[in-house]
């Protein structure tokens, strides 16, 4: 694999900014690393990160790298702040800039896939809520999303008297708007969804702070009749639990239209 350091300009957020990209490479002599044989443009997992993170987090603190070596896929972690990938109400356009522009820029600066079965999305904690929302809100950029411990019900997080999030970042993110209903609402979203949704799946442990949001989740899709892969197992909102469970999604992804397992 290649790892990139990318700096560039963006012109969503009128500054330069940041993003760490892993690319297949041929090279298949190396010791105690394998690789995969590239042919034609790569499939692309854009995978974000939490909220006290920035994009070198996946690689500092995963495998992530070794994980996608045999896969022949390209990895695309961006930097948004502490943004939820909202287009916050004082500050930046990160929803326009992860929606919009960063596909086109990585395009611009990589050969990957263009093709809806080989775009995929991941993240975890805000990043999951980013991944699962980015996939409801463009369902046709998408083959597959998960979210990793995912604040997958930010309407009534924000609302809740023990959040770990400072007020002063939900009022920087979202200032005095209501959420709920709205397209920052990740069940309302569920709840107004079409049929031809990417595949999702959603992990959470089952001591994390957020469990209780991502069972919320999870029933409004079942309750919809959307398909869905749930891993409700025993774990924390930490590091040994989201480096395991990469490697799960990972697995999971339908390479190459693979049709998906564990549905």
């Amino acid at each position: 694999m290649a790892r990139i350091r990318c700096d560039f300009f963006s012109e969503a957020l009128d500054m330069g900014t940041s993003m760490t990209v892993l690319l297949p490479e041929r090279a298949s002599s190396q010791i105690g690393m394998a690789g995969s044989p590239v042919v034609g443009d790569p499939p692309v997992l854009y995978l974000l990160h939490g909220l006290t993170d920035d994009d070198t987090i996946w690689t500092r603190r995963t495998a992530i790298e070794r994980y996608v070596a045999p896969l022949g896929l390209a990895v695309v972690m961006p930097q948004a702040g502490r943004s939820f990938y909202r287009d916050e109400e004082h500050g930046n356009r990160y929803w326009t800039f992860l929606s919009s522009e960063l596909p086109e820029i990585c395009r611009s600066l990589f050969r990957i896939s263009e093709r809806r079965e080989d775009t995929f999305v991941a993240g975890l904690s805000m990043g999951g809520y980013g991944a699962v929302k980015w996939a409801l809100r463009d369902p046709g950029r998408f083959a597959a999303a998960a979210s990793l411990s995912g604040a997958l019900n930010v309407a009534e997080r924000r609302e809740h008297p023990t959040s770990p999030v400072d007020p002063a970042v939900w009022h920087t993110v979202f200032g005095d708007r209501e959420v709920r209903g709205t397209d920052d609402d990740t069940i309302a979203l569920l709840e107004r969804a079409g049929d031809d949704l990417p595949a999702l799946y959603v992990a959470c442990g089952t001591e994390d702070f957020l469990y209780e949001d991502n069972t919320r989740f999870v029933e409004t899709a079942r309750r919809r009749g959307l398909p869905l892969t749930v891993d409700f197992s025993p774990g924390d909102h930490d590091w040994a639990y989201w480096d395991a469970k990469i490697q799960d999604v990972l697995a999971w992804l339908p390479l190459r239209g693979e049709p998906v397992s564990g549905r």
